[in-house]
Order: structure tokens, then sequence, then C-alpha cells
């Protein structure tokens, strides 16, 4: 009986587990032909609505792009949102590498205009010091010809469509008639009625009788070429801008948006959501898609090449900041120039515009000579140059530099302990990364955790251990042997972005052709800074920057006053047709014989305690 009862269960046992096991194939079998992670992946990516993916695969599917034989997950509304969803991808992407180079070109644009007008306003308030504390009888009707000076400038070097040079020139316009009436005829104005008309006619002749030398000439010749390379580097800051911001919004092919479904949402369809593209099929897809923007790259490595050789011309050996420094000297030699030429400017104002002053018409050119003695020099004239124009190279007036540094900050602020020398060094070390910027691009975006180059990556069609095909370069060109993306025309968008670019690149190398013989720091990005200059140092430490304090207001005047013609190149030799040069007699001599005598008395003082001690 109990063999019998074994026999049965044993029977009825076998057949519970084949039950089992023809469930568990069903279930099994179920779960493979189900949609279930591909609706995941379609919700988790924000695909769209996950209703539009079905329970189960389908057959006989009317698909546009993942075309495939057997049963797929796709429909054609799907398909439509993998349109719009690889576009906004892509786009999101390309944004996220470009963030950075449109930060960093953004930010320092801004940090280059602050540092321009930071060094106007320094230039600006140390013109008018001068003004004020040596030449007090014009100062108040001068100063208001000071701002407009200024403000113009700042416009230039911000780009608006203003001359540096016209500007210049028009200030000493100005300022020709306060120089007349107060300086070389400090009478004239109390002996007879100043009309509209006698200032008019002086603003009209300055340049023609010339009152103020070369000076003029000088400034504006070296304030134009200092600045004119600061606002073309603010111009070429903006330009850059405009190509990210084109770059970043561009559209794209319908070949490229059908390319980027199939090689990454394609394998949603047959069930397959962690397959990654291969390496060779992304680049391909990639430079199909980006074909027109690597037309960029070879303008933009140009564009890159200016923008550093323009930096380097604005910050290099101080070049704006001993331009804007100058300034104060020049306006003091030119207002010296006049007064020691005064008879022989009366003389032709008195012929051009009518005016007599009771001076002789007929006086002969001389050269007058001018004394360190209180009793030929009158009290309101500033000390005359100490030398006459020396012709300096370069090299040998920039180690003034040393000498320079208490009167002229080389820092905006102590929030801000940049100088511009030291923000150009910083903002070409970041440039240097994205020369190769638009070249790289594609090679970026197929980079990292977006594909694979082992034995399972997804080639567009199936899964393969390799991509078989030939992966083509940048550029419109070798597309045409690109198996993946037909480009049939460059976008017209960057077709004319590049054209721009290509444009300014050329407006600029013919503007300052100089550019290319401008020599590169050979520190960029090695962090030192040159002697005397550091960034990590404050007023508090003992570092001299701030110009602050009666020391330093004195050696202000004597380094932009009194050596202001040794820190000029280049000057120009006077026209023999204009009041004959200055000849400057004494002061060094005196100041020569009395440091040995002082230093004499001094020692026999110390003798003379000694003994009596």
């Amino acid at each position: 009986m109990s063999r019998g009862l074994c026999q049965r269960v044993n029977s009825c046992g076998s057949a519970w587990i084949l039950s089992a096991l023809v469930f568990a194939v069903n279930v099994i079998d179920v779960d493979a032909y189900s949609c279930h992670e591909v609706r995941t992946a379609f919700q988790l990516r924000q695909v769209g609505p996950p209703q539009r993916v079905p329970e189960t695969p389908g057959r006989d599917v009317d698909l546009m792009v993942c075309k495939h034989q057997g049963p797929s997950c796709c429909t054609r509304k799907m398909e439509e949102s993998y349109q719009l969803a690889v576009k906004r991808e892509t786009l999101h992407n390309i944004q996220s590498y470009s963030y950075e180079l449109e930060h960093l070109i953004s930010g320092h644009s801004d940090a280059f205009q602050d540092m321009f007008q930071y060094l106007l306003s320094f230039s600006q308030g140390h013109l008018s010091s001068l003004l004020e504390g040596t030449y007090s009888s014009l100062s108040r009707q001068a100063l208001p010809y000071v701002n407009q000076l200024f403000s113009s400038l700042s416009l230039y070097i911000r780009g608006a469509n203003v001359s540096a040079e016209a500007s210049i020139h028009q200030f000493y316009n100005s300022l020709f008639p306060l120089v007349y009436t107060r300086l070389i005829n400090p009478g004239l104005e109390g002996g007879m009625t100043m009309g509209r008309e006698m200032d008019d006619c002086l603003r009209m002749i300055r340049q023609d009788v010339n009152p103020f030398g070369p000076h003029p000439g000088v400034m504006a010749e070296e304030l134009a070429a200092a600045l004119g390379a600061g606002r073309r580097l603010g111009l070429a800051l903006e330009e850059g801008l405009e190509v990210m911001n084109a770059t970043e919004h561009v559209s794209m092919s319908k070949e490229c948006v059908k390319g980027l479904v199939k090689m990454v949402y394609c394998s949603h369809c047959r069930g397959l959501t962690l397959i990654k593209p291969c390496v060779g099929y992304c680049l391909n897809v990639m430079r199909g898609c980006l074909a027109s923007m690597s037309e960029l790259d070879q303008p933009w490595r140009r564009y890159t090449s200016l923008l550093e050789q323009l930096t380097h011309a604005t910050a290099g050996h101080h070049s704006l900041e001993l331009a804007l420094l100058g300034v104060r000297g020049y306006v003091n030699e030119a207002l010296l120039y006049a007064q020691l030429h005064g008879p022989l400017i009366t003389a032709t104002v008195d012929k051009v515009c009518g005016l007599s002053t009771g001076e002789p018409t007929n006086m002969p050119p001389t050269t007058p000579e001018v004394t360190t003695s209180t009793s030929t020099v009158t009290p309101s004239l500033p000390p005359p140059p100490s030398a006459a124009p020396s012709q300096r190279l370069p090299e040998q007036w920039l180690g003034q530099l040393a000498h320079l540094r208490s009167s002229f900050p080389l820092k905006p602020s102590k929030n801000n302990k940049h100088s511009l020398r030291t923000l150009s060094r910083e903002f070409l070390m970041y440039l240097q990364r994205y020369k190769s910027f638009f070249a790289a691009l594609p090679e970026m975006l197929c980079e990292g955790e977006n594909v694979v180059d082992d034995s399972t990556c997804w080639s567009g069609d199936e899964v393969v251990e390799s991509y078989a095909g030939r992966v083509v370069g940048n550029g419109l060109h070798a597309q045409r042997q690109n198996p993946e993306v037909k480009v049939r025309s460059p976008n017209p968008t960057l077709a004319e972005v590049k054209e721009r670019l290509e444009l300014f690149n050329q407006e600029t190398q013919d503007m300052f052709p100089q550019l290319g013989q401008v020599e590169a720091w050979d520190e960029l990005g090695s962090g030192e800074t040159e002697e005397g200059s550091t960034t990590d140092c404050d007023d508090e430490d003992g570092c001299q920057a701030s110009g602050d304090g009666q020391d330093q207001t004195s050696h202000t005047d004597t380094s932009s006053e009194g050596k202001s013609i040794e820190r000029q190149p280049g000057r120009p030799h006077e026209n023999p047709s204009e009041p004959p040069s200055v000849k400057v007699i004494g002061g060094s001599q005196s100041d020569s014989w009395a440091r040995p005598w002082s230093l004499a008395l001094l020692f026999a003082a110390l003798c003379l305690q000694w003994t009596l001690n």
C-alpha cells in the first residue's frame, strides 16, 4: 500500500515541477518581449509621455529612421519625440562645453574695461592735480576741458565712434585761450574785453601757431597707439562673444537629426537601452552634424592669435599704463613751452587775430634762457625740464617703472589685486586651451561615458565588436566620404559667422600690421611677477603702490614732469619754422655742488662732537 502511495506522490510531484517550469519559461518569454525598460528610459530621459511606448513590441511598424527586421518597441510618434529630444540634448552638450569659453571671454571683457576705466580715471586725477597745484590761475576754467577729454577717451576705448587724436587736439584748442590770457599775457584779460571772437580765433589758429610745440602731436600719437590696441582688444572680445552665441543656437539639418536618433535611440527600439555607440561611429555622426562649425577652426585660430597679440600690445611693457601716466608730463611740458615762447606767440596772434597787446610785432626769434635762480624765474612759473629731449630706446625708458611705482599704482584696488599685466597673463593662460575648440568639439562630444570602444558597441544597425566604417575628418570637404551623415550644403548662419570673423581678423591685421612683431611673455603661465610688481601685496604690507602720501606726491611731480622728456622715445625734431627750442641753464650744477658740501659739513660736525666728548 505504501509502495502504491509513493508512486502516486512521485507522479504528482513530477507533474507539479513540469508545470512550474512551463510557467517560468512563459514569464521569461513575456519579459524578453516586453517594452518595460524602453518605457522607463523614455520617461527618465524626458523624451515624452510614457504612454507613447507600447506594452509589447510590434511588427511591421511604419518607422522612418529606426527600421529593422523584427519586432520593435518604437512607433512613429516615438520617433518624433526622439528627434526633438536628441536635438535638445545635443545643443545642451554643445553649450556645456562652450559655456566655459564664453564665460572666459565675457568675464575678461568686463575686467579689461574696468581696468581701462580705472587707469583713465587715475590719469585724469593726475592731470587735474597738476593744474590745481601748479597752474591755479587757469585750473578752474581748464578742468571742464580735462573732464571732456577723458570722457571722450573713455568712449573711444569702449569702441564708440570717437577719435582719440581729434579729442586730444580739441583739448589743446580749448586750452589755448586760457593759456594765452592767463599764462602768456596775465594782464590781458583785465586790460581789454575778452569776447567770444577772440576765443574762437585762438582756438582756430592753435595748430597753425603751434604754441605748445611738438607735445600735443606726440601725446596724441602715443595715446592713440596705446588706447587703440586696448580699444581693438575690447572689440575683439565682443566679436568672440558673438561667435559663441551664434554657434550655441545653430540649427541642425534633417540628415544630422536622423543620424543622431539612429546613434542614440534606435537601439532602444530593440530593447537595448544600455548599449552605447562605438567611438568611430560617434565621430562620424558628430563631425557630420558639426561640419559647418568645424569650418570656423582656421579663422578661430587666427582670431585667438590676434587676441593674444593685442593683449601683449596693450599690457606688455606696461604700454597703456605708461601712456596714460605720461599725459600729465606732456601737458606740463606743453604749458612750459607756451610760456617760454610767449613773446613770439603773442606777436603771431596779434598779426592773425588783430589783438594788439603792446608787444613788438617785429621781435626776432630768440632762444629764451631760464635759470633756476629765484630772481630770474617768475614764482608762478613751474620749473622747466632739466635737460633737452633725449632719444631713448624703449628698453631704456621702460626701466624707469621702478621709479614710477609710488606715483602710479599698478593695481586698481585692494579688492581686485590684479594689474593690467597680470590680468592679461591670466587671460592668455586660459585662452591657450581653446585655440582648437571648434576642431576638438566633435571629439569632446564623443568622449567619456557617451561611447565605448570595446567588443560590444552600437554601430547604428546592430551590436558589433568594433566599428568597421571609415572615420572621416573635420570640415565640409571631408564629409563627402562620411558613411553616416550626408552633408548637402553649409549652414548659412555659420557661413556668415565665418565670413565676419575672417573680415574682423583682416581688419585687425591691417590696422595693426606690427602685431606679428610683438614679443610674447616668456613667463606666461609661470605665476611669477616682475620685480616690483606683485598681486598679493597691499599698502599695509609696505608696498608703495597706491600713490598716497606727501612723499609719493613729490616723487610723482619729479618723475612725471622732470623726467617726462626722457621717457618719450622717438620725439620728433622741431620744425625750423616753429619757435626755437628752449635752452635750460642751471639747476643741475647747484645740486651737484650742494650734495658733497653737505656731506663734508655733516662729517666735520660728527668729528667735532666726538673730539669734545
